[in-house]
């Protein structure tokens, strides 16, 4: 079961793969501009029974077939964990199941490696979402040394904010990666070629590459540490300077894919730092913002041709069951159990970390 923000989830997964899987989407916080805590929770409450059902129906088993159950129990809206940990206890309770609440960063690690059998460990973790960015070293599963996170803004929330002040509809940040394509096909096509497409960002708008600095040493906190608040402010700053020339709405593509290309350096590089100290070429790339197409060839780009990037369709990026059931059918299979008084964990530590 998922259900730490907006989107509900059932699946069910064997050593083979997922067998079932069923994502419900909430529409109704686009009205807001932003996810509503308590809409959330209660529409997770409405639809995971359907869920449920699907995912079983899809899988082909029975109640009898489950194992055991997994859980997303933290980080996340307290109250949309709530839905899903209280839903997974009384089911696991009933017919005596094992019962594991999950880490919702861990189980991106194992949502990629469900579709690419060489998303193995030792690997370099990026996990890119709307609320947290975190870069680790995966040694094995279930033990990871974390390099790297975000001092402030979470990479997603900052494509949201800056999607929200130019006036892009939420979610921020397919509309920002679409806006992107827009400004790269017209430069492509006032460069020649009708049809033609150029690459990164416009170039238009200076805009900063937050603790990214040459002078940054292995050893030094900002090495791999990131921060996205003060690349959120120069876009605003950069918008309100066209407001008042009137000529906002015509830059906006242009300095969508400037912001998001500044995001993809700051990730890109950071990323290539880690592989380039640990020595570990395989890179995961896990998160709701690992569908953003720009991100992925810009770590592909850093990476070069003697690099592995692994990265999840954009089913499984977005928020899921499916890694949620993989990792805890890991951790169920090595004998660890959750208590019945698992309780949802907003801050819930990373589980592993050396």
């Amino acid at each position: 079961m998922e259900t730490s923000c907006d989107e509900t989830s059932a699946a069910v997964v064997d050593e083979n793969g997922i067998r079932g899987l069923a994502i419900a989407s909430q529409d109704a916080h686009a009205a807001f501009g932003g996810v509503v805590p308590e809409i959330a929770a209660r529409e997770h409450i409405r639809s995971l029974d359907a869920m449920v059902r699907h995912a079983m129906r899809e899988a082909e088993v029975d109640h009898a077939d489950i194992a055991g159950v997994g859980v997303t129990a933290g980080p996340g809206l307290v109250g949309a964990l709530l839905a899903g940990v209280n839903w997974a206890k009384a089911y696991a309770f009933a017919r005596g199941l094992p019962l594991l609440g999950v880490h919702h960063m861990e189980g991106h690690l194992f949502g990629t490696a469900l579709e690419h059998e060489g998303a193995q460990p030792p690997f370099i973790g990026l996990l890119v979402s709307g609320g947290h960015t975190l870069l680790l070293e995966a040694r094995a599963w279930g033990r990871y040394r974390l390099l790297g996170q975000t001092r402030d803004d979470a990479a997603g929330e900052a494509f949201d904010k800056v999607a929200r002040r130019l006036g892009l509809p939420y979610p921020g940040g397919p509309e920002i990666q679409r806006a992107a394509e827009r400004s790269a096909a017209a430069r492509g096509a006032a460069a020649g070629e009708a049809g033609a497409v150029a690459d990164g960002g416009a170039g238009r708008f200076r805009l900063p590459r937050p603790m990214l600095s040459r002078r940054d040493l292995p050893g030094d906190a900002a090495y791999y540490d990131m921060s996205f608040s003060g690349l959120k402010t120069a876009v605003a700053r950069i918008a309100e300077q066209l407001e008042e020339q009137g000529v906002l709405a015509d830059a906006v593509d242009d300095l969508a894919a400037d912001f998001q290309e500044a995001v993809v350096d700051v990730l890109a590089e950071k990323t290539r730092r880690a592989v380039e100290q640990t020595g570990c070429r395989r890179v995961v790339l896990g998160g709701g913002v690992a569908r953003n197409s720009r991100l992925r060839e810009g770590l592909a780009e850093r990476l070069g041709s003697s690099g592995e990037l692994y990265a999840p369709s954009p089913r499984l990026a977005t928020d899921n069951a499916a890694m949620i059931a993989a990792a805890a059918r890991f951790r169920l299979a090595r004998g660890e159990r959750s208590p019945w008084s698992l309780n949802a964990e907003a801050a819930l530590a990373f589980p592993g970390l050396a």
